[in-house]
């Protein structure tokens, strides 16, 4: 007969039956006001263990063309470095999750649009109710830097991105919240644009994700933010983009890189 202690000792060590063993191991960084109310952040560095049949990669708003002349380079730049890591996550076992939104009619006939419509609904829980603070850089006007003007210059994902028969495509949060749950899958690596925008506020994307309890983290290398030097804060585009990263390291999320995403693949 096992003593209780070492029967503790043994479920600790093997997990509860039935347990799937974590296969990734990655390395996020976040955000702790170790004192509240100083408005003194520390960057704090951890490691989570992810299961890669429990995993996705979600492609947010990926175009292959948008309204502002600046941002399509962007995206054409960030194209280059997301396609091979999204091929890298799919041999790893990772699903993909295309979310170009409003484009959902170009893909009405693809059988990874037709897949993910087949999965039955899946009727979310109450919210949680979560501080959502101002962002830390205005983007009223646009946040577009090239003299551009506001139209729908979209119509799907950008092409450099592969969309393979084992992937799924949906822009509808209820969707992609009732297929994850029918695959279990419980952890969302976030990607694309813009992060102060749709990666933050689209139905399936980090704040209302968070919110109906999947855990995301934000690839920070892999996204670009939207904003104008010429509006406050008046820094860089690229520090822009970096505060608004660090606004969500402090209040939604952490993130990570794909670099250490690769390194934990190849592991």
């Amino acid at each position: 007969m096992i003593p209780a202690r070492c029967l503790g000792l043994l479920l600790v060590a093997f997990g509860p039956p039935g347990a799937v063993a974590a296969d990734l191991t990655v390395n996020l960084r976040s955000r702790l006001e170790a004192f509240k109310g100083t408005g003194e952040w520390r960057e704090v560095h951890l490691q989570q263990s992810l299961t890669a049949g429990k995993t996705a990669v979600l492609i947010c708003d990926m175009w292959d063309k948008h309204w502002c002349t600046g941002a399509t380079g962007r995206v054409n730049g960030l194209v280059a470095k997301m396609a091979p890591f999204v091929e890298s996550a799919r041999k790893r076992g990772i699903q993909i999750i295309h979310a170009p939104s409003e484009t959902m009619d170009f893909y009405r006939d693809a059988p990874q649009r037709k897949r993910i419509l087949a999965v039955p609904g899946i009727e979310p829980p109450t919210p949680l109710s979560l501080f959502d603070p101002p962002l830390p850089i205005d983007d009223t006007r646009g946040g577009c830097e090239t003299p551009d003007r506001f139209y729908k210059a979209w119509t799907r994902e950008h092409p450099g991105l592969r969309i393979d028969a084992s992937d799924v495509i949906s822009d509808n949060g209820t969707e992609i919240y009732s297929f994850l749950r029918e695959r279990g899958i419980g952890t969302l690596l976030v990607m694309g644009v813009h992060t102060n925008m749709c990666v933050l506020n689209r139905t399936f994307a980090i704040k209302r994700m968070t919110a109906l309890g999947i855990r995301c983290i934000l690839v920070r290398d892999l996204t670009d933010a939207m904003y104008n030097p010429e509006d406050p804060p008046h820094v860089s585009h690229d520090a822009g983009t970096q505060l608004v990263i660090e606004y969500i390291e402090k209040y939604w999320c952490p993130t990570t890189t794909s670099a250490d995403l690769l390194r934990a693949f190849a592991r």
